[in-house]
């Protein structure tokens, strides 16, 4: 609804604006459209904690989950617990089933001899890399929702194990293979916690620029710890490079050909398997085939020629192992660092495949969800010839060294190349846990930065049209003398208030002389806040304002709000800044905001012109009348939408076709 009135405080500059007969001087009317300001007295009682708008949104939070748990049926608990029963129940077995098996056959074929390399890769027994890639698969089965994800060890996981624990024990004690079982616990039980409480939100804070440097780096590290499987002799075991690459150098005169050919021909069979399978559609099976076509060629080369220089994993316990508990929880402590991270990737790997699958293949996923299921499968993971087993984890990680991100970011983003930078440096010559710290240490700072150094725009309107945009967005936009519009694009709180508030003042200083309309004056006389963007306001945001007002106050500038949201504006109202401001001060659009200032500025520059006789006998009122109507019929034309004119036409450029001044 639209109202046509003068603007609410009219009625002073029409008694404080004599013409020279003694009779107000005419003020045009404007539309504009009401603010309904809310009623605070119906969100709680006086002084009670339902007053604030976080309450209230909390409580409207509240009631919709609780009005959602009413509404459930027995059928949604079961597919909530279970969501197997969700797709078992609309499983079309005719035309699925075929197809699920030879997915699900190629994913076993591939499992069995990478699981196998990542227990490897972990310091761990061959067996438990089976073990980590049998049950894992089952339990996500039951309670996972995506229908494509496959759960089981991956290298960066068993490198970060690795990494930890043989600081702790020598990776042929029984003591190290149960700290594997204590970490593998340890990250299962976080991983619950964490989808109980629905905790998954915090994950979104590690940067896909880390996880992507952070792999990268790890994959260096994997591939080079490898390296003594192809070379036939020992090398350090660490989590940086240099000393890796030290212990390669210094072992070089035990160097021995025969595994290093053979590691060198599989890694080039398994690559290009790999190759074939993704380039030709109808040779897809061979990518899954590699790694078992490499397990299979170098046993049997071991088993005919029986070489001396390649060593073997040795025999495979055959079974299921008995069920025990940890006994070694005083480590516990110190693996906690661990835990978290392994957590923190964990989830993060997984979460975001099955979203990306879910998203590529129509469904929905809830990814707090997803956290359970993943921390129940990971709770039992984790912990042949043995440079085929090496190839296999290095041919895994070569798809690992991310640097077409690393090209990506160069060309979209500098600020995420410099993180990916930083973090892929860090991983590599100071360790795996100082790098991901690191990385995510920068990666908030960098949030922290943008969330204290919001994006604050000066908008101008566009020819032609009431809608107002930024002035460097859009330098074919103009502004009014006088009045400055500023937009602020982020919640106001208590970290940026100080720089918003320095903004503003220079906005008020520099005046930019270019691109502007309306009366001529030198200074500016009001300063319209556009809000929408603002999604949040805090308590000394709130008394910042205020001060702000007073500040604005006393050099006789007039602040106007424009289109806050209903929380805002209920914080602004209970705490005095509406009353404070003036309730006609805050407006719907922009251009009500404009409209009612700039008539104010006119009213300005018009008073010394009122007290000349002369200036009265230059127009009779009956051109005043008909000038007022036709201005009056354009403004209607114009904010109505039924202006026929040509936006793109240059006489919308003369200010006598605008809405606002004739």
């Amino acid at each position: 609804m639209e109202i046509t009135y003068a603007s609410p405080s009219s009625r002073d500059l029409l008694r404080s604006s004599p013409t020279a007969s003694g009779s107000a001087m005419p003020v045009r009317s404007v539309k504009i459209i009401p603010l309904q300001h809310p009623d605070t007295t119906s969100y709680g009682s006086p002084g009670g904690l339902g007053n604030s708008p976080s309450s209230f949104r909390s409580n409207s939070l509240f009631s919709g989950v609780r009005g959602k748990i009413k509404r459930m049926t027995f059928i949604d608990w079961i597919e909530v617990l279970l969501p197997c029963c969700r797709w078992i129940r609309t499983y079309r077995w005719r035309e699925y089933f075929q197809i699920d098996l030879m997915a699900g056959t190629t994913v076993g074929v591939m499992l069995v001899p990478q699981a196998m390399s990542y227990a490897k890769l972990a310091g761990l027994d061959p067996i438990y890399g089976l073990y980590s890639g049998f049950v894992p698969i089952f339990i996500y089965a039951i309670f996972g929702s995506s229908r494509q994800l496959a759960i089981g060890p991956v290298a960066l996981v068993s490198l970060l194990v690795s990494n930890v624990l043989s600081k702790i024990a020598d990776s042929s004690d029984a003591l190290y293979t149960e700290l594997a079982i204590l970490l593998a616990l340890m990250v299962g039980i976080l991983e619950c916690i964490m989808g109980l409480l629905r905790l998954g939100w915090l994950i979104r804070f590690i940067s896909h620029s880390v996880i992507s440097g952070f792999t990268t780096a790890s994959a260096f590290v994997i591939g080079l710890s490898q390296a003594k499987y192809f070379l036939g002799y020992e090398i350090d075991r660490s989590s940086e490079i240099v000393p890796i690459i030290k212990s390669i150098i210094s072992g070089a005169n035990q160097f021995s050909w025969p595994p290093f050919v053979m590691g060198c021909m599989i890694l080039a069979i398994i690559q290009t398997m790999k190759f074939l399978g993704k380039s030709r559609k109808h040779l897809k099976f061979l990518r899954a085939m590699g790694p078992l076509t490499a397990v299979v060629l170098g046993t049997t080369f071991v088993k005919i020629y029986h070489p001396p220089s390649i060593t073997l994993v040795g025999d495979i316990p055959q079974g299921i192992p008995s069920f025990s508990i940890p006994k070694s929880f005083q480590y516990a402590k110190s693996l906690i660092p661990t835990a978290l991270l392994i957590t923190g990737v964990a989830i993060l790997e997984s979460v975001g495949i099955a979203k990306a699958l879910a998203a590529k293949n129509g469904y929905e996923l809830d990814s707090n969800q997803e956290v359970l299921p993943i921390s129940l499968a990971h709770s039992f993971q984790h912990t042949q010839q043995q440079c085929a087993l090496a190839a296999i984890v290095i041919s895994a990680v070569i798809s690992l060294v991310d640097y077409e991100e690393a090209i990506f970011l160069w060309r979209v983003d500098k600020k995420d190349f410099l993180l990916w930078t930083i973090t892929t440096t860090t991983t590599l010559f100071l360790g795996i846990e100082i790098g991901v710290l690191i990385g995510v240490g920068v990666s908030l700072a960098f949030v922290i930065h943008e969330s204290a150094n919001p994006h604050i725009a000066v908008l101008g309107r566009l020819p032609g049209t009431t809608v107002y945009r930024n002035v460097e967005q859009y330098p074919e936009a103009y502004t009014y003398n006088g009045i400055v519009i500023v937009r602020i694009d982020a919640p106001i709180y208590f970290a940026n208030i100080s720089y918003i508030k320095d903004r503003l003042r220079e906005y008020e200083v520099v005046i930019d002389k270019s691109a502007r309309r309306g009366p001529d004056v030198e200074r500016i006389y009001y300063v319209i806040l556009e809000m929408a963007p603002v999604t949040y306001i805090d308590s000394s945001a709130v008394q910042a304002l205020k001060d702000l007002h007073l500040e604005y106050k006393s050099r006789d500038i007039q602040i106007a709000i424009s289109n806050p949201n209903r929380e805002v504006l209920l914080t602004l109202s209970k705490s005095g800044v509406v009353e404070l401001i003036g309730k006609e001060w805050y407006f719907v659009r922009v251009h009500d905001a404009v409209q009612v200032c700039l008539q104010h500025v006119q009213s300005i520059t018009e008073s010394p012109k009122a007290s000349d006789p002369s200036h009265d006998g230059k127009s009779s009122f009956f051109q005043r009348i008909l000038k007022q109507r036709a201005e009056d019929s354009l403004v209607s034309e114009l904010e109505s939408g039924n202006n026929t004119n040509n936006p793109s036409d240059p006489t919308h450029e003369d200010p006598r076709l605008e809405p606002l001044l004739s």
